[in-house]
């Protein structure tokens, strides 16, 4: 029979059509969705410059004001500390090698973000002769999340983008690198969380060399805290 069409193959035929109006529903439906995200991703972005600048202007402001009564102004205790490992451990105390491991600094020229609180100072000053620590500010922790940061998924080492955070962290509110970089910055209410994605940074050796890393900072050496001179090693580090 001329034009007959046997009923299998129409059935295929309809299905096929039925998965290619599926797929591009689905794809438009993504398209979407991609489209908000992306709009409220550059909206978040927006509000955290707009508080970086408000917390600058401020810190200006009380400055001069101070200046202006004759008196100083004293900002706060910082509360983010970024912490290097500079030395091994051949020979050293269990408490030590233990502190180092609590603090995931397994390897010279590792680095990782710790919140500062009584605990964490005082580890920090137990093993003040194997590391290099201080306060970032918000350049330095830009720029060790955007050239130097991996996350950690299934306990494998992955490459930072949205969708690795979206799906790591989604469930903290932070669906973006820049939500990732205010809750550090800020230590935020996750920062625990954030900071553990965070797979320790794997720095370079500095360039130039480091001096004499069996000193402390403040005699001429490399160890201890160097408050916000901790920028410019991590410049040179990165």
């Amino acid at each position: 029979m001329p034009g007959f069409v046997p009923e299998s193959v129409l059935k295929k035929r309809k299905t096929q059509a039925k998965i290619a109006a599926d797929k591009e529903a689905a794809d438009k439906e993504a398209t979407k969705k991609a489209a908000t995200k992306k709009d409220e991703m550059l909206k978040r972005a927006e509000t955290y410059v707009n508080e970086y600048t408000k917390l600058e202007n401020d810190a200006i402001r009380l400055r001069r004001e101070a200046k202006t009564k004759g008196s100083y102004y004293v900002p706060g205790e910082p509360d983010l500390a970024f912490v290097v490992r500079i030395r091994g451990i051949i020979g050293v105390s269990p408490k030590v090698k233990k502190i180092l491991q609590l603090l995931r600094l397994r390897q010279i020229f590792n680095g990782v973000f710790v919140k500062l609180n009584s605990a964490t100072i005082k580890m920090l000053r137990l093993v003040e002769p194997y590391i290099a620590y201080g306060y970032p500010n918000l350049k330095s922790v830009k720029e060790l999340i955007y050239k130097r940061g991996f996350g950690k998924r299934m306990k494998q080492r992955v490459a930072i983008d949205n969708s690795v955070i979206e799906e790591c962290l989604g469930k903290y509110d932070i669906i973006c690198v820049e939500d990732l970089i205010h809750e550090i910055y800020t230590v935020g209410p996750y920062f625990k969380q954030a900071s553990n994605f965070l797979w320790p940074m794997k720095l370079s050796s500095p360039s130039g060399g480091f001096g004499n890393k069996l000193k402390h900072f403040n005699e001429g050496g490399q160890a201890g805290l160097r408050g916000e001179k901790i920028n410019g090693l991590i410049k040179q580090m990165i």
